[in-house]
């Protein structure tokens, strides 16, 4: 019996996919821009209380967004530093690799690493080897300004048309167990 590609079936493959399939999951992974950017869901909060939990829910489900808009305000700050803009590189490299590209869980010494984790510490480490390039002004005022929108944009953006999935769910504090 002849072979075919159409009658054969074989196993398949586990192998990573390539760096260009990897960063479509970046793609995939951050919240569609018109759903962030909708104005329709923009409204003032009743309160303090309730633009704190706005700010928590938000930052949950946009954080890959917030992220981005971060990294961006910061990409601008450091135009006109060249080294800077070099050490900048090599951390978004690290960010793409570690926080936006990863599909399958971070493991370190085979434990589970959070997102959130893996968020603050790439925040971290980007932000020092900035300021080692003596760019500690630029960065901090980046940094101000890029939680001042982020920030504003999660007060005022109405959370009841978010659609959360159970582990977000979970990781918000919005699930309880009564016993």
């Amino acid at each position: 019996m002849p072979l075919n590609s159409a009658s054969t079936y074989g196993p398949i493959s586990a192998a990573k996919p390539p760096l260009v399939s990897r960063a479509r999951s970046l793609y995939a992974a951050r919240r569609p821009w018109r759903v962030f950017l909708d104005i329709s869901a923009i409204s003032i909060p009743f309160s303090y209380a309730d633009a704190m939990s706005r700010i928590r829910l938000n930052a949950n489900h946009f954080r890959v967004n917030y992220a981005l808009i971060i990294l961006i305000v910061l990409f601008f700050s450091l135009v006109y530093h060249p080294i800077s803009m070099i050490v900048y590189s090599v951390s978004f490299i690290a960010w793409l690799s570690l926080y936006f590209c990863r599909e399958d869980p971070l493991l370190i010494f085979g434990r589970v690493v959070d997102d959130r984790v893996v968020l603050v510490a790439l925040g971290l480490v980007t932000v020092v080897a900035l300021v080692f390039t003596h760019v500690g002004i630029n960065v901090l005022v980046a940094l101000i300004v890029g939680v001042f929108l982020v920030g504003v944009h999660a007060a005022f953006r109405g959370t009841e048309d978010l659609f959360l999935d159970e582990s977000d769910a979970a990781q918000g504090g919005l699930l309880s167990v009564v016993r």
